[in-house]
């Protein structure tokens, strides 16, 4: 009735099954049991990617559906309260005082991490080019790594001299998931251009000029 003319709704990839590939947008199947600890998130999300194709259907306003990996960046959660696994860690190497790292679990969930620069381009992307009234596309870097390689990683970046220790008695989701999204390279030419490794250092600076870390 406002003649908005493009809805963008963030989804997330919390629905898609664990696997040892990129998974595409079409790999979902709805039929099929999602992992329990990500139930209520996951249907919720679906849901909502639901409803915007639904009103797609009813007037002129475009919808597009971002189903995005989890996502890392300067000015992201970093306090241990609230913060996700690329937070966390990067507050547990810099803060650290004690000489070593707990992590829950063995380490081999894996994750598909996209530095936000590339969420936000490809967003101006959709908004200049989106010619169907709905378009649904993953937003991710298209390869998972392990939680304990991340760890390693961000301690490598830190300069710190730190051993990781693995507690098997915390609970730790044992799954994989990482985006195809060729979808999105061909309709929108998007694809991500920071390299994990690059994502770190910028986060890391920025959280050494901005927040404590003694």
């Amino acid at each position: 009735e406002h003649k908005v003319s493009q809805v963008v709704f963030f989804s997330c990839s919390v629905m898609y099954p664990s696997s040892s590939r990129p998974l595409k947008e079409t790999d979902l199947h709805t039929d099929q049991e999602m992992h329990p600890k990500y139930f209520g998130a996951g249907w919720t999300k679906i849901y909502l990617e639901k409803m915007c194709e639904f009103f797609s259907q009813l007037g002129s306003t475009q919808y597009t559906v971002i189903r995005h990996s989890n996502i890392y960046s300067p000015h992201d959660k970093f306090d241990l309260e609230r913060s996700h696994v690329f937070g966390a860690t990067m507050t547990k190497v810099l803060c650290n005082t004690d000489g070593k790292i707990i992590v829950w679990g063995d380490g081999t969930e894996g994750k598909d991490l996209v530095y936000i620069s590339d969420l936000v381009n490809f967003v101006r992307l959709a908004v200049e080019k989106q010619d169907t009234p709905f378009c649904l596309c993953n937003v991710g870097y298209g390869s998972a790594i392990s939680v304990a390689n991340l760890i390693k990683k961000i301690i490598e970046v830190s300069g710190k001299d730190l051993r990781i220790e693995y507690d098997s008695s915390k609970p730790s989701i044992k799954t994989r998931t990482s985006l195809d999204c060729s979808k999105a390279k061909n309709l929108f030419g998007w694809e991500p251009k920071i390299s994990l490794d690059e994502g770190v250092q910028k986060t890391m600076g920025w959280y050494r000029s901005n927040l404590r870390t003694d």
